[in-house]
């Protein structure tokens, strides 16, 4: 466990706080079109407010690779942001150098400024030390909200904290609070539900999560793969024929470990991919050679929320199926409805996260049903993998 410091720990009356979010956010029109990642940090800027701080907003957008790109600039979401956050922002035209240093000077206690892109400096994605101390000249203290952005080993997420007095936001401390409680120190028993389309792109995490939860949902296409690996023939399923090794290891290594793994037993077959089409349910030694399996069928999904129930601990990443393509997401939502239930009647703590999983925990309507939803993608997988995230480590104390 990482011992950082909180804002309850920082007297920030009258300093000139930095504090790193991440403003990547979805755009259409000139506007911000998904406020999730906005809500979050809100607790943050209004409590240093409060409390008296001025506040400088750090924060990428895009990926303009070190040069200043008009089409990636911060300045579109201001309004946005100011409206949700209930108070003005002003915009300072670059991250570094006197005309920030001279609008700095200007604010008022309580004041918020949103910085330009910090990725308009190629000193920013190469951690350079120089650039993280210009970075720092501008404030006082360093507060890091950005979770979802501290896998990387950047400026503005690693370098500069080991120049200023270094905090978590509230943000930073409930993602860090949450996945701990999950991987770390979790009630037990502990069932892991991994999804998505290739166990290629999730080996790390599988290895990991066999040594830490007591049984491990395989869903989606990635449950294709495993299943050829144990003989089941998945006709024309998305499969990753040639990882029928890596999957026998991991199975073998979960039983060496005392993990359960966890595959259909029956599924939604089709012929077609596409939205409406015509399907059946079948027990999963049924798959003829034309049909794909695109979902969980009604006895896995039944077996898992009995399982649910007895489970102290959910840890979810990845939908059980082609959740994006109606009848094909029933099955993750019936799953992920009875987590909720389960959630709110104390039996359980749920902790999800990841793209596909937020976006299938939303159609299923359980996104305030859950203990806690991570809105990091790659942060959140990589600490689900046992990695250590640099942005993290260095709020070390």
């Amino acid at each position: 466990m990482v011992a950082f410091k909180t804002l309850d720990d920082l007297e920030a009356k009258g300093k000139t706080v930095l504090v790193r979010l991440d403003l990547n956010v979805p755009m259409e029109d000139g506007k911000i079109s998904d406020f999730t990642r906005i809500e979050r940090i809100i607790p943050t800027l209004q409590e240093l407010a409060r409390k008296q701080a001025r506040i400088v907003i750090l924060s990428h957008f895009g990926r303009p690779k070190g040069t200043r790109v008009p089409e990636m600039s911060l300045r579109p979401v201001v309004a946005g942001l100011a409206d949700r956050l209930g108070q003005p922002i002003t915009f300072a035209n670059d991250c570094i150098g006197p005309e920030l240093a001279e609008q700095v000077k200007k604010m008022n206690l309580g004041d918020i400024l949103l910085a330009e892109n910090v990725r308009f400096h190629p000193g920013e994605e190469k951690n350079d030390p120089a650039f993280a101390a210009q970075l720092a000249a501008a404030g006082d203290i360093y507060v890091n909200d950005a979770f979802s952005c501290s896998h990387r080993a950047h400026a503005s997420t690693e370098a500069i904290a080991h120049i200023l007095p270094a905090f978590a936001g509230r943000n930073m401390e409930a993602e860090l609070t949450a996945l701990t409680a999950a991987l770390e120190n979790p009630t037990r028993p502990v069932m892991a539900i991994v999804g998505g389309a290739k166990i290629s792109s999730k080996l790390d995490l599988l290895f990991n999560l066999i040594e830490k939860v007591d049984s491990l949902v395989i869903g989606g296409g990635m449950a294709n793969t495993f299943l050829n690996a144990k003989g089941v023939n998945v006709g024309a399923s998305l499969c990753e024929h040639d990882l029928a090794g890596t999957a026998s290891d991991i199975l073998a290594k979960a039983k060496t470990v005392g993990c359960g793994i966890i595959l259909p037993t029956d599924a939604v077959l089709a012929k077609e991919f596409k939205a409406g089409a015509a399907h059946r349910i079948a027990d999963i030694g049924d798959v003829a050679a034309d049909e794909m399996i695109l979902d969980a069928g009604p006895a896995s999904v039944q077996y898992l929320n009995d399982r649910l129930h007895s489970t102290k601990t959910l840890i979810w990443n990845g939908p059980l199926g082609a959740f994006e393509i109606d009848p094909f997401g029933d099955g993750t939502v019936a799953v992920a409805r009875e987590a909720e239930k389960c959630t709110q009647s104390s039996e359980l703590i749920s902790v999800a996260g990841g793209g596909d999983t937020v976006a299938a925990l939303a159609k299923a309507g359980v996104t305030n049903g859950f203990t806690y939803i991570s809105t990091a993608g790659g942060a959140f997988l990589e600490w689900m993998e046992g990695k250590t995230l640099p942005g993290v480590a260095a709020l070390d104390r």
